[in-house]
């Protein structure tokens, strides 16, 4: 599955994936909401070698694409929606992007097509969610960009780095979607 936007191309990951993706995790800007101190190598191919094999998922119902940048092919990401089975009405939604790309509204724009392509394609999908850590406001923001509302804030919700964490929740209905017309320009 490929996936087009006007600065981004979203691909189904490899193998070579998984040195530009520890490379980005081992940022302290990248940790900072993570529960991990580090990310190691072992992890980081684990993680990846996981997305390829749900490529092969019939049906598919797990999709989790690098976001790379259209006119260079840089990694700098990864976006995925993740049903737990096939008939499921709700999906979660997720994504992480490089901090040296943060800002820059590509993670808003990878989001965008990954909702587009959720609504656009699977069938029965009623309720796209996601959730982030309360203090992550950017986040928080990329989620409001692209049509989430926010519906709860779990106070004290999770704990890791030696603290609790309240996390935010966030959710759209299919009828309450508006695909954006420049967010999927196709699929391959």
């Amino acid at each position: 599955m490929i996936l087009r936007t006007p600065r981004l191309v979203l691909r189904e990951f490899t193998a070579e994936d998984w040195a530009a993706t520890h490379a980005y995790q081992q940022d302290p800007r990248y940790l900072r909401y993570y529960d991990n101190a580090e990310v190691t190598e072992r992890q980081t191919q684990a993680m990846i070698y996981s997305f390829i094999l749900w490529q092969g998922e019939q049906p598919r119902i797990r999709t989790q694409l690098a976001i790379t940048l259209a006119g260079s092919g840089e990694l700098i990401g990864n976006v995925g929606l993740r049903r737990e089975e096939p008939d499921a009405p709700m999906a979660d939604l997720g994504y992480e992007l490089s901090p040296t790309h943060w800002g820059r509204g590509f993670a808003t724009e990878a989001a965008r097509a990954m909702v587009n392509m959720g609504f656009g394609t699977w069938e029965r999908l009623y309720r796209i969610h996601a959730h982030c850590i309360a203090e992550n406001e950017a986040s928080a923001r990329v989620l409001t960009r692209i049509g989430l509302r926010h519906e709860a804030r779990l106070r004290d919700h999770q704990y890791f780095k030696g603290r609790f964490w309240d996390v935010s929740l966030f959710g759209l209905m299919r009828d309450e979607w508006t695909p954006a017309a420049d967010a999927n320009r196709g699929t391959g």
